[in-house]
Formats: C-alpha cells, structure tokens, sequence
C-alpha cells in the first residue's frame, strides 16, 4: 500500500484545483470569463496533472499487490474516476470547446473524494487468474468504456441544466460561455458511440475470459444480466438517434437511465458482496 501521506496529496491538490476553478470559472464574471479562454495559460492548463500523476501512483501501488490484484469496490471506483479525470484532462488538449473544461471544478471535486475510498474500502482479497490475456483486456477496455459513459452521463446532466436554465433572466455566467445546444448534443452522441462499442468489447472480453477460466461462454449473474441491459439501453439510444431523431430530453433521460444500469452491473454488485456481505 502507498503511504498515506500520497493519499492526502493527492487529496489536498485536487481540492486546490477544485476550488481555484470555482472561483475563477464558476463564480467569475462573464466579461472575465469570455475575455480568457478557460485553461488557456499554462499554468491552468497543467494544473490537474500533479494530482492525477499522485492519484495514478496510489492505485498503482494498491491494486498491484504481489501476483494477484486487489481491486475491490473502493479502488474500483477510484479507478473509474481517475481515467474519467484523465481522459477529459488529456481531451482538452485536442478539442477547444470553450466552457466545457469549466467542469473541472465538479471533476476535482469527485476525484478528490474517490482517491480516498481505497482507505475507506480496502480489497478483502486479491483477484484470481488476472494474469490471463483475456482477463488483462477485460479490465482495460471496461474500465474505459466504464470512463467514458460516465462523461457522457456528466455531459448529459449537464445539457439538463442547460435546457431549463436556458430562458431563465439570472443565468450565471458559466452557462452563457458554454457552446449551444446543438453542439453539446452532437458531441454527447460521439461520447456515447465510442463508450458503446468499448461496451461491446467489455462484454465480449468478458465472455471470452470466462470460457477461458470456467469452460464455459457465460456465466449468469447480475453483473451480466445489469451490463446486458445497459448494453441494450445505449444501443436503443443510438438506434433511436439514426431512425428516429432522438434528442433532448429523451437523449438525457436514456443515457442516464443506461449509465445507472451499468453502475449497478458491477460497482453495485461489487459493493454489496464485499461492503454488505462481507465476501
């Protein structure tokens, strides 16, 4: 395990950074705020990248525990958040949507709290055959897809608050900077094709890890059935959006009820067999 002091580092400059961008983006005058493009000096720029590097460090450190890995509920949502921090830190670099890395508040905010949950919930005990290819390729693809859906759902949320606030005379100044309607939907949708098809993958990986552990294509479990389910919600979405023109509301309210299916697919059963059972 990593020492504690590496926890609260990476604690304590995620809230750093968390509250610099709330005061500067979040409560920051428009005119401020249109006059410098959000993460435009180097300094902001750069700014999540000491606490994701010590956030990367303890979950190194903690799952890769000798031969086996200790992945339980607490390093398992760690794990989300922090490549959910990383892919939308990395992402700015390429896409200049100015608004959008005003999130960095609320991100910050959740990755501070999910790099501690390791402490909180340790792994009850190693996991077994992970040195399987198939296993390997599991892990890496669902945890990315896992990532990716959750800024689709942010993202979604966010439109939410977007649409109603939209008419509303006192909209702050963070919502006003953000790109239109039109823009966010048609970004939300390539969010949601790429975690579709990483969803594939997952299940498909997983099929293959089992035949190659258990002899068998499939195991029934909540884990399957849940990520069954969520499969089919996204893949509904994304059919609707071709055939019928699915948007708006109906998009948000989809992509939501997907992304909590597939939470409880494996963090929810992962949270009830070790935090309730015990097992």
């Amino acid at each position: 395990m990593p020492s504690i002091l590496t926890y609260l580092a990476a604690f304590l400059l995620y809230t750093l950074v968390g509250w610099y961008f709330w005061r500067t983006k979040w409560n920051g005058s428009a005119s401020v705020t249109n006059a410098r493009d959000v993460l435009g000096t180097v300094w902001e720029r750069y700014a999540m990248l000491a606490p994701l590097l010590l956030h990367g460090i303890t979950l190194y450190q903690s799952i890769f525990v000798g031969e086996g890995l200790s992945f339980g509920v607490g390093s398992a949502i760690s794990s989300i958040v922090w490549l959910t921090a990383f892919i939308y830190w990395f992402s700015g670099f390429f896409y200049r949507l100015n608004g959008l890395q005003t999130l960095f508040a609320p991100v910050a905010a959740v990755a501070a709290i999910a790099v501690l949950l390791p402490l909180v919930f340790p792994s009850l005990r190693p996991l077994i055959n992970t040195g399987l290819p198939a296993f390997k390729a599991h892990m890496l693809v669902a945890m990315m897809a896992y990532s990716l859906l959750t800024i689709a759902v942010l993202h979604a949320l966010l439109m939410m608050v977007v649409e109603r606030r939209l008419h509303h005379p006192t909209t702050p100044s963070i919502l006003t900077n953000l790109p239109p309607l039109l823009v966010m939907e048609k970004l939300l949708f390539r969010i949601i094709w790429v975690g579709f098809v990483l969803l594939t993958l997952t299940l498909f990986s997983g099929v293959i890890f089992s035949k190659e552990v258990f002899g068998q294509s499939l195991t029934f479990s909540h884990k399957t059935l849940f990520g069954f389910i969520s499969w089919g919600v996204f893949g509904a979405l994304l059919m609707g959006r071709q055939l019928y023109g699915w948007r708006g509301r109906i998009a948000v309210r989809w992509t939501v009820v997907g992304f909590i299916i597939l939470l409880l697919a494996y963090i929810g059963s992962k949270f009830v067999l070790e935090i309730i059972l015990s097992r």
